[in-house]
């Protein structure tokens, strides 16, 4: 079932590919739960550069950003985790953390994101290879959580493709207090010095 804001955000604690405890939903600071398929979706992984790419100027403004992959640590480290990640990259072979944040499934929308987002699909296919081709009928979400661990926003994807527009994260973090830097959470150089 999806949640809806605002509501407390599910706690749950998962060990990231680097071995360290996370809990999901604990708030602190505010932060970005994405909630992908599988580690070689082509979409999942475009997404992932995405935030990569945007991580320094999101996590200067005090948001935390944490991925959670339906799938075993071996495939999110062969897939996503190849390349160092600035947020914490967790799987979640058994789909408990993506049943307690409601995620659903549809082949309707798996399909309906192949035919409508057929760049997008290419470019993410140049990431992963031919293994992208495999994928879940699972579709991806977005939570943006306050500092109290509230769901401020609960964003379903409409396919497979569909992610929060970061014009939404933006608007979200203007409306946020200034977190103080949390120290439990790996900062883009410290992600990238322990991960040479």
């Amino acid at each position: 079932m999806r949640l809806t804001a605002p509501t407390s955000a599910p706690q749950l604690e998962l060990p990231d590919t680097q071995g360290q405890t996370i809990t999901l939903g604990d708030g602190g600071r505010p932060t970005l739960l994405c909630f992908f398929r599988d580690a070689a979706c082509p979409f999942c992984n475009l997404r992932v550069y995405e935030l990569t790419e945007r991580h320094p100027s999101l996590h200067a403004r005090g948001l935390a950003i944490t991925a959670v992959f339906v799938a075993t640590t071996d495939d999110v480290r062969r897939f996503v985790a190849c390349r160092p990640r600035p947020f914490p990259v967790i799987a979640d072979p058994d789909g408990a953390a993506h049943a307690a944040y409601g995620i659903e499934r549809s082949f309707w929308r798996k399909l309906k994101a192949i035919v409508t987002r057929m760049p997008a699909l290419i470019r993410g296919l140049r990431i992963v290879g031919l293994a992208g081709l495999n994928t879940s009928n699972l579709m991806p979400a977005d939570f943006l959580i306050d500092a109290r661990g509230r769901i401020v926003e609960a964003y379903y994807g409409k396919d497979a493709g569909d992610r929060i527009p970061f014009e939404r994260v933006e608007r979200f973090l203007a409306g946020q207090p200034r977190a103080r830097r949390d120290r439990s959470v790996p900062d883009a150089d410290a992600a990238a010095q322990g991960r040479r």
